[in-house]
């Protein structure tokens, strides 16, 4: 008789979000394993869900701070009441987290009320173990809930935000705590290194985000005319580089009136980056597509030549891999993960991050290139993500984890 698996819950902090499609992916790529899988969000992004998946994804997770504040007070008293040593415990390490800067002392007692919530729920569902996603305050809940239930947890680290203060998100504390912790990437699984004491560093397993390949069948042909379309996915945030691209753009532009830009995303910087536009007088260059769902992205992604990630800080893009899927080149810059990745002159360009010279001459470098040379780069990319990134091969290893976690 083959051994029970262990149930799992996930911990997210808003989920599911358009964002967040690789989560989704990852859960049921773990449930087709044959693991029973629980979604715990403390909040939902309903208005923003168009997505047939993420709204049924939405009907399936259980909302946290939908208890409301009498909810997370009489979890919070309840573990104080039912389980003093642990809640002690627990409320030395988020005085310690609220010191380091992660959040407030308040907030910190809001995590810790959520932790005593999925605690109970943890119990009641019979579940065996944790998994967050973010080494930010999802793990905080996880690990509280662990340190009141002692149900073990794990996480996995994305990037570049955890990287970007980890004194601050506790993440050696997190690790030692943890069963085991994942890294999307050799250098996101360096940075924790850097974290964690070495005694830990077992603990720290690679584990790529996937796509599902076979919802990535024959790739789109390129498209005809002229021009050479790039496309660029993301948030218009400062880690994503986007008015660096628009600088690169108008100095390749110049040279080479036949390039065109699609710019897919929205985010806090876009009247910035709609007044560089205007300035550069790239208006019937660039195109401004806002925010798309799945389907939104893969249409504009395979309308494209070539994928552009101009990013400052990132973790591994999941976006990169979706485009190198649909066998496209990519142009991105020699940051985090991407190089694992990206192999200059085989799958596309890498440059440095920041240098806008250098991004203006790979885009006229694509341009120069002849079709021949694109298609054979965007094959060799799509092989690549395929071998390195499938989904079903990433919940196989979290698999063994889980289940040696159960023993």
């Amino acid at each position: 008789m083959s051994k029970k698996l262990p149930r799992i819950g996930y911990i997210v902090n808003t989920y599911p979000r358009p964002s967040h499609s690789f989560i989704r992916r990852e859960i049921v790529a773990v449930e087709r394993i044959g693991f029973d899988v629980h979604r715990f969000a403390m909040r939902g992004d309903l208005a923003q869900l168009k997505d047939a998946g993420d709204l049924a994804e939405h009907e399936r997770t259980e909302r946290v701070l939908e208890r409301g504040s009498r909810g997370l007070a009489g979890a919070f008293f309840g573990a104080a009441f039912r389980k003093p040593r642990q809640f002690l415990t627990a409320l030395r390490r988020a005085r310690s987290r609220a010191k380091a800067g992660e959040s407030s002392f308040p907030r910190q007692m809001i995590y810790l009320a959520e932790g005593a919530i999925v605690a109970a729920r943890a119990k009641e569902l019979g579940l065996d173990h944790l998994h967050a996603h973010f080494g930010t305050n999802s793990t905080s809940v996880a690990q509280y809930a662990h340190l009141l239930s002692g149900v073990p947890y794990s996480f996995t680290v994305h990037g570049p935000e955890e990287f970007d203060r980890p004194e601050a998100f506790d993440l050696g504390a997190k690790i030692a705590d943890a069963k085991f912790c994942a890294a999307i990437s050799s250098f996101g699984r360096s940075q924790l290194f850097r974290w964690a004491e070495p005694a830990d560093w077992a603990k720290v397993e690679i584990v790529h985000c996937g796509i599902e390949p076979a919802r990535w069948g024959a790739p789109s042909a390129f498209p005809g005319g002229m021009a050479l379309r790039l496309v660029a996915v993301g948030r218009f945030a400062e880690q994503k580089g986007f008015g660096l691209l628009i600088d690169a753009f108008a100095k390749a532009h110049r040279q080479n009136p036949n390039l065109q830009l699609s710019l897919v995303g929205d985010g806090p910087l876009r009247p910035e980056i709609e007044a560089l536009i205007r300035r550069e007088s790239l208006g019937d260059a660039v195109e401004l597509l806002g925010w798309q769902d799945e389907t939104g992205v893969r249409a504009a992604v395979t309308a494209a030549h070539l994928m552009v990630m101009p990013s400052f800080a990132e973790g591994l893009p999941v976006v990169i891999m979706e485009a190198m899927a649909s066998a496209r080149p990519i142009i991105a810059t020699y940051i985090a993960g991407i190089p694992e990745l990206v192999r200059p002159g085989q799958e596309g360009w890498l440059v440095p991050a920041g240098d806008s010279a250098a991004l203006a001459e790979a885009m006229l470098t694509a341009a120069a290139a002849d079709r021949v040379t694109l298609e054979a780069m965007g094959a060799a990319a799509r092989c690549r993500v395929l071998a390195r990134h499938d989904i079903d091969a990433s919940a196989e290893k979290l698999a063994q984890l889980f289940t040696a976690t159960a023993n």
